[in-house]
This record gives C-alpha cells, sequence and structure tokens, in this order.
C-alpha cells in the first residue's frame, strides 16, 4: 500500500468522533481505506469542555481507523465547529505601487494578510478569510484578478471568526492523542464540499447540516460561499425533550427518536403506542407516537426557524440573492422521518437529503455514504486536496548541480508565494502547541 498518499479526516462531533483514512483512485474519487467511530464524551455543543475524555474518544476512534485501514496515522484535517462561530463580511483594498505590472498571487496575499489585521473582539481569532469578488480600478465583478492590470485592488471577504481558546482547545486534544493537524477547516464548508454539486454552489443554495449539538449553515450563490452560521441546537435538543416529556432515561429516548420518530405530528393516529420497559421491576411505560411525533415536531419547528431566519438574514429575498437550488440537509438529524417535507412547508423553498456519496469511489459501504458522515467526508476531501504530492527526486550529475540548485530556489519561491496567510496561521498555531 502507498502509505505517502493516505489522508486522513477527523470530525469531532458532540455526539461522535469520526476518523476516515482514504485516498484518490484512479478515477479521481474518493477511496475509503478505513474509518473509526467513538462516542464523543467531551464536547458539548461542538465545544471541547473536557479535555481528557475528548483525547480517549480520539484515540479509540484512531485505533479503530488504523486497525481497519491497516496503515499508520499521523497528519490529520480536522473540523470545527461550535456556537462560538460567526462571521462577517468585510471589504479591503490595497493599492500597487507600479500598475504597469500585472497582479499576481503576492498581490493577493498582501490582500489577504491585511485582512488578518483586522481588529477582533477580545479572545476571537479569524478561522478563514474567503475572497468573494474582487474589484481591480473601479471595475467590479471579477472572480480572478491575476494576470490583469491596475493600480487599485479591492475584494470582498468572508471572514470566519472563532474563540481562540476553543481553537487551540481542539489542537491540544489532537496533539496529546499523538496526532499531527494539518490543517483545520470550517466543518459546514466540508459537509459543503462533500454534499453539494457545482451546478448548486452556482444557482444558489443553503446547506443544513443538523448534527447532535450544533446546526451549521452554509450558502452558497454564483459558486461562491455567501454565508456561514452555526446554530447551538442540534439532534441531542430533541432526544433530551423527549426524555423530560416522557419521563424515561436518554438512551430510551434516542431510540424513540430514530425508530419511531416523525418530524411531522399529523402522520401518526391517536392509537399508535409504543410500549416501553419499565426500570427494573417497574411496569413498562405506554407512549403514544402521537404525543412523541408533537414534541419532536414543537423543537425541530425552532431549528428551522432559527435557520430560516439567517437565510433571510443573507437576503434570500432579493432577486439577486436568490437560492434557486433550494435546500439540501445533511447530518446525522436529517434522518428524521418527515423532515424534508416540514422543511419545505415551513421555508417555501425546495429540498433535498445531501449524501456524500457522489465524490466516494463505488464500492464504499452503506455506513460511510450515509449523511451522518457528510462532515468527515469533507474532511478527508479537504486532506486529500492540500497534500502534497509525492515528488521523485533525482540526483543530479556535478554540471547539473547548479540548474538543479537554480531550479529549486525558484520552484522554493514559487511554493512560498502560493503559501496562503491561513497556512501560516497553522503554521504559528502548531509552534505555539509547541511551546505550550
Amino acid at each position: 500500500m502507498n502509505t505517502g498518499q493516505i489522508s486522513v479526516g477527523l470530525d469531532i462531533g458532540t455526539t461522535k468522533i469520526v476518523v476516515i483514512v482514504g485516498r484518490k483512485n484512479e478515477f479521481q474519487k474518493v477511496e475509503v481505506l478505513g474509518t473509526g467511530k467513538s462516542k464523543s464524551l467531551g464536547v458539548h455543543r461542538g465545544v471541547v469542555n473536557n479535555i481528557t475524555q475528548t483525547i480517549q474518544s480520539i484515540q479509540q476512534a484512531v485505533e479503530q481507523a488504523r486497525t481497519s485501514a491497516g496503515a499508520s496515522i499521523g497528519e490529520v484535517v480536522v473540523g470545527i465547529a461550535g456556537q462560538h462561530i460567526r462571521s462577517i463580511q468585510h471589504s479591503d483594498y490595497i493599492t500597487r505601487p507600479n500598475a504597469e505590472e500585472v497582479i499576481n498571487e503576492d498581490d493577493l496575499q498582501r490582500l489577504i494578510m491585511q485582512v488578518h489585521k483586522l481588529v477582533m473582539l477580545p479572545g476571537e481569532e479569524i478561522i478563514h478569510v474567503l475572497p468573494q469578488e474582487y474589484k481591480v480600478d473601479g471595475q467590479s465583478e471579477i472572480k480572478e484578478p491575476i494576470g490583469m492590470y491596475g493600480g487599485r485592488l479591492e475584494a470582498n471577504f468572508h471572514v470566519v471568526v472563532g474563540q481562540g481558546p476553543s481553537i487551540r482547545n481542539i489542537g491540544r486534544c489532537i496533539k496529546s492523542a499523538g496526532l499531527e493537524m494539518s490543517n483545520i477547516t470550517l466543518e459546514p464548508l466540508a459537509s459543503a464540499n462533500a454534499v453539494l454539486s457545482q451546478e448548486e454552489k452556482e444557482a444558489g443554495v443553503a446547506l443544513i447540516d443538523i448534527g447532535g449539538g450544533t446546526t451549521d449553515l452554509a450558502i452558497f450563490k454564483d459558486g461562491i460561499i455567501r454565508h456561514t452560521a452555526v446554530i447551538p441546537f442540534g439532534g441531542n435538543v430533541i432526544t433530551e425533550d423527549i426524555k423530560e416529556g416522557c419521563s424515561i432515561i436518554e438512551k430510551q429516548a434516542e431510540l424513540l427518536k430514530v425508530k419511531f420518530g416523525s418530524a411531522w405530528p399529523g402522520e401518526n393516529r391517536e392509537t399508535e403506542i409504543v410500549s416501553i420497559p419499565g426500570l427494573r421491576g417497574r411496569d413498562p411505560k405506554e407512549i403514544s407516537l402521537k404525543t412523541l411525533s408533537k414534541i419532536i415536531n414543537a423543537r425541530v419547528v425552532e431549528i428551522i426557524e432559527q435557520v430560516f431566519l439567517e437565510i433571510k438574514n443573507y437576503g434570500h429575498n432579493e432577486q439577486k440573492k436568490k437560492l434557486i437550488a433550494g435546500i439540501v440537509l445533511t447530518g446525522g438529524g436529517s434522518q428524521l422521518k418527515h423532515l424534508k417535507q416540514l422543511v419545505e412547508y415551513i421555508t417555501g423553498m425546495d429540498t433535498r437529503i445531501g449524501y456524500p456519496s457522489e465524490h466516494l469511489a463505488g464500492d464504499s459501504s452503506e455506513e460511510v455514504s450515509s449523511p451522518m458522515y457528510a462532515t468527515a467526508v469533507g474532511l478527508l476531501m479537504d486532506a486529500i486536496e492540500n497534500q502534497q504530492p509525492l515528488e521523485t527526486v533525482e540526483i543530479p550529475l556535478e554540471d547539473e548541480e547548479e540548474s538543479a540548485s537554480e531550479a529549486a530556489a525558484v520552484s522554493q519561491k514559487t511554493q512560498m508565494a502560493r503559501q496562503s496567510s491561513f497556512e501560516r496561521w497553522v503554521e504559528k498555531f502548531k509552534t505555539f502547541l509547541d511551546n505550550a
């Protein structure tokens, strides 16, 4: 097995931690070599609140993945979400010293570095700086300015911001679990890569990823990310409501939700009743499925309305910002019965369930192709994308040594120019962890 080309995605969720090991096959599809899953014990609403338990859960999932893939796991791309994440729109510009020279990668990096100097609230750090459209000397709606002439380069940016300590806690867990973090990605962006098609991103689409602790939203239009949000409610609050409403334990509430739960109360008749074994010699409990779906419906409506409010804040009602492709639901929570119909009823937008199977090789297991694994598959795709290809190094002959060293210097220069500001931030972050 060519272990050099193996990539790993790590999804630290509120209910589960998933590790997926894979690589690209000859058809440019993602071939999953192994997976590992463990119960997430130290994470609450996407934020690490118990370092020791999180490390143990990560190690457990990594060990499983290592065994099933039969390969060692070193570097991982990790996802970040949680209620501390927010996004802002920001415009910035640079004036170029020589307008007679064409715009190159360095100019774009200078502009992005300028955005990184934005003054944030105390404790906040910039995670992603995503350019949307550029302007060159007042000429707007430019998607790729490289190669153009101009003195003033301007751009609109989508800036994703999170709490520094929360980001560092994730880094600490990964380092303590014996892994290296090669990149950190916003989870809604990873899910979007896994389940959305380019046509949908062009037409305008809202991706809703319903996880255990949070519901993530990512809105695309004209192929560009326009809005992201993390809502601090997910499948766990529905389970909690069932537990309280039916006076049963959490394990039973989760089973009830998965097996008999429906987001549409009109579906069940009053006579449909499910019996739950009582605790330690007590009589069994009888619960009406109508009551169960009413409890689920109340909470699901609340979550969808919060998401819809974010879609309205983006400006979905404006003609230019209309989301023609509607809504795509993914994540474990999207598997709730009749959720698609309820979302269509509340928002009036076309809805479908998003499966990550489009980018996976044909022989992938059914489990990996489920919406529950959308984020993990997206992170694996991100890891494959950012992987440096293995290069064969030829030893130069004596007379070629000079030209080889020159070529190496040029390639190093190009590499440095291309290194994004975000990668520099990851480097700084790694240094911080090493010194901590």
